[in-house]
C-alpha cells in the first residue's frame, strides 16, 4: 500500500530509490569523510554516532532523514560528494532543511551533473512510516510516495 506526502522542493528532479532511514541527525562530513579520503565506492556511512546508517552503504539511496547536523563544512561535503558521482538518490527531509545542506544540494543542482532531489518539511508520519528497503518515488511537484 502506497502513502503518499507533500514536501517543499529545494532541488527539483525525480527518482526511484531504495530508502535507507536515520532516525537521529545526519552529520554529513562525518558520514562521507571516509568515502571522500579513502575512495569508498560502496560509499559507507562513516559516523560511528549514527546508529542506523554506520556502514551501511549511501550511494543511490533515498536519504529519509529528520535534518542534517554537525560543522559549517556540510554543505561542501555534501557539494563534493555530488561532483565526484557518491551522493544519493535524494535526499528527504523530515523537518525543515538547514542553510548549510540547502546550500550544498542547490550548488550541486546547478554546478555538477548530479541528479538528486532534495525535499524538506515531509513530516514526522513520513520518517515514522519509511523503512529501510522500501520503495521511495520523488515527483517533481515534492510528492514522496513510499510503498
Amino acid at each position: 500500500m502506497k502513502k503518499t506526502f507533500q514536501g517543499r522542493v529545494i532541488t527539483p528532479g525525480t527518482c526511484r530509490a531504495e530508502a535507507l532511514v536515520s532516525h537521529g541527525g545526519f552529520n554529513t562530513l562525518a558520514s562521507y569523510q571516509t568515502p571522500m579520503l579513502l575512495g569508498d565506492k560502496a560509499v559507507k556511512c562513516s559516523d560511528q554516532n549514527n546508529p542506523d546508517l554506520y556502514q551501511k552503504s549511501m550511494l543511490g539511496k533515498a536519504l529519509c532523514l529528520p535534518e542534517t547536523i554537525g560543522s559549517t563544512t556540510g554543505g561542501m561535503a555534501l557539494y563534493t560528494v555530488c561532483a565526484t558521482g557518491k551522493q544519493p538518490a535524494c535526499m528527504l527531509f523530515s523537518k525543515h532543511i538547514d542553510s548549510l545542506a540547502a546550500a550544498g544540494a542547490i550548488l550541486a543542482a546547478y554546478w555538477t551533473d548530479a541528479k538528486m532531489p532534495v525535499i524538506d518539511r515531509l513530516g514526522e508520519e513520513f520518517l515514522s512510516a519509511v523503512k529501510d528497503g522500501m520503495t521511495v518515488e520523488v515527483k517533481e511537484n515534492g510528492v514522496v510516495e513510499i510503498e
